[in-house]
């Protein structure tokens, strides 16, 4: 345990110039554009936030981008914009890319059956004649929950489903995108860390993955999470080696160890790259990843989630409430303590990426205030 008291004493000493030290933060700033580094210090410091990372974007450029704080707190390491956060439901989008990209090849209906692509029976028992659909797993709609978990593809059973028929309502549901990924193997042929890197991360130009051991142990942020019983930090196992679940796998079903629903790792750098590719109608630098048909109904209105004024499309919502003044469409992540955004201004092409490692921030309506504020930061000294 880490007591927070401990983690507010390092990052002031962090947040002080590197004195003795030599070493530069890489820090991209557009000329002419002012460093809010101040402010960031003030945010991380009111939330007892262990790190920060942050971005700005407009249109096809990156405005700034930085971070803050440490990735390792105790051998007091900071964070620099390209070490890899696991970014939690943020991942979502690169399974419902992947999705998509299949039925624009024609390889994959979006009305499809699951049952037929998987190869068993899944239906929710109260409506056994209701099938459901690849549309109703992207969407949250096809009354799958997560009452009985979501890490193994044994979860899919009757306990799992909501009272509602398939289609007419919406729940939030980590399941649906594990299954999701493991059709994306049924379909594709290829393991689901593959399909992802070699379909989206590697034409995109990332270094980014789902699966640990094809990455560099040494640039993961390590994640705490604050324990309110007894106000301290405990570090996170979020990067654990699943060599042994490797040794066995099977396609379609033993999807769940990649976590399609959360477990991508990623810099803030190259997940600014990848919203952009999002903002700009599925292409980025000459790179088509999507067609701008897809990347419309990912980011619509499909279904109202459970808050006011909220939609969730696929993979992506439409919100007013992460900056006050403006409905943005993305997604946000909250996993093992570590809190993410990725959101943009859909007509005005202006967007933030916002990670932190952890911090005892409270929950403003919907998101974490800290994600909030950094987006507010970010827009009054670089869009406004």
């Amino acid at each position: 345990m880490i007591n927070p008291k401990s983690v507010f004493i390092c990052i002031a000493a962090f947040l002080m110039p590197f004195v003795s030290s030599g070493q530069e933060k890489s820090v991209t700033v557009t000329p002419g554009k002012s460093c809010p580094e101040e402010e960031f210090k003030a945010i991380m410091a009111r939330h007892n936030a262990v790190g920060l990372a942050v971005a700005v974007v407009d249109r096809s450029k990156i405005l700034f981008v930085d971070s803050y704080g440490y990735k390792d707190l105790d051998a007091g390491i900071p964070w620099e914009t390209d070490d890899l956060l696991r970014i939690a439901s943020i991942s979502k989008s690169f399974t419902a890319t992947g999705i998509l990209q299949l039925v624009e090849q024609g390889k994959m209906s979006l009305d499809a059956d699951i049952s037929d692509i998987l190869g068993y029976r899944v239906r929710n028992p109260k409506y056994p004649d209701k099938a459901v659909t690849v549309r109703m797993l992207l969407s949250h709609t096809s009354s799958m929950n997560d009452s009985n978990g979501y890490f193994s593809m044994d979860s899919l059973s009757d306990k799992s489903w909501g009272n509602y028929e398939p289609g007419t309502g919406y729940q939030y549901c980590n399941l649906g995108y594990n299954t999701l990924g493991a059709i994306i193997e049924k379909v594709s042929g290829e393991r689901f860390d593959r399909y992802i890197a070699d379909h989206i991360l590697k034409p995109l130009g990332v270094y980014a993955h789902h699966n640990v051991h094809e990455l560099d142990p040494d640039k993961f942020v390590k994640i705490y999470r604050y324990e309110r019983s007894d106000s301290s930090y405990k570090v996170s196992n979020a990067y654990m080696s699943i060599d042994k679940q490797l040794e066995q796998y099977t396609l379609g079903y033993s999807t769940p160890v990649f976590s399609p629903t959360g477990g991508l790792k990623i810099s803030v750098k190259d997940l600014a790259a990848v919203m952009m590719m999002h903002m700009n109608g599925g292409k980025s630098d000459g790179v088509r990843i999507l067609d701008r048909s897809s990347c419309k109904l990912m980011q619509s209105e499909i279904v109202p989630t459970n808050y006011e004024g909220e939609f969730y499309g696929m993979a992506m919502l439409r919100t007013d409430d992460f900056l006050k003044g403006f409905r943005l469409v993305g997604h946000d992540g909250l996993a093992y303590g570590a809190h993410t955004a990725m959101f943009w201004h859909p007509k005005k092409k202006f967007g933030f990426i916002v990670m932190t490692n952890g911090c005892n921030s409270t929950t403003r309506e919907v998101f974490a205030d800290i994600l909030c504020e950094s987006a507010e930061c970010l827009y009054r000294y670089f869009i406004k």
